[in-house]
């Protein structure tokens, strides 16, 4: 091999160890939600509530801010004045966890299915559904209704916050 080859063999390795890097910066792995684990916009507990829960990972946070709801999360995502760098975002698959009380099933909510519109009630009232599988995301629309959607295609006026907790008249 040439010293001129060398240097290019160089040259990439270093390119390709920065780039595994960067990688691995900007992508963390989801983190499991503890009897503790709080919404950062309300401070609800998310093991106490229905429904598909969210969270986001911004760069400069070492911990993740957690929300009660994919509503929620979407609401703060789609915001104009959101300026943030999102370094992940993740919704629970709720083709295997259980509605009623999900734990795990974290999938990128940017490759997600949504069900928007459903008769499917979450934390803060109606909710987006998120899905893994888009026969999971279209069997649960034929039962409960609504539109399937992907990330990009759900909009800021389908993530407005007044249901849920914010309508209880008993508080």
């Amino acid at each position: 091999m040439t010293r001129r080859h060398s240097w290019r063999m160089a040259a990439i390795l270093v390119i390709g160890l920065a780039a595994c890097g960067e990688a691995e910066r900007y992508a963390p792995t989801a983190e499991a939600i503890t009897e503790s684990t709080s919404c950062a916009l309300d401070g609800m507990l998310l093991a106490h509530f229905p429904g598909p829960k969210a969270q986001v990972h911004f760069e400069g946070s070492e911990f993740p801010e957690y929300f009660c709801d994919t509503v929620e999360m979407f609401s703060v995502y789609l915001r104009p004045e959101q300026a943030r760098l999102v370094r992940a975002l993740y919704v629970q698959d709720m083709g295997k966890a259980d509605w009623d009380a999900p734990r795990g099933h974290w999938i990128d909510a940017r490759a997600a299915f949504y069900v928007v519109g459903s008769d499917a009630r979450g934390s803060m009232g109606p909710t987006i559904a998120s899905f893994a599988q888009l026969g999971d995301a279209t069997n649960f629309s034929r039962e409960h209704g609504g539109t399937v959607l992907r990330f990009d295609e759900v909009t800021p006026d389908m993530a407005v916050l007044d249901g849920g907790v914010l309508s209880d008249q008993k508080m």
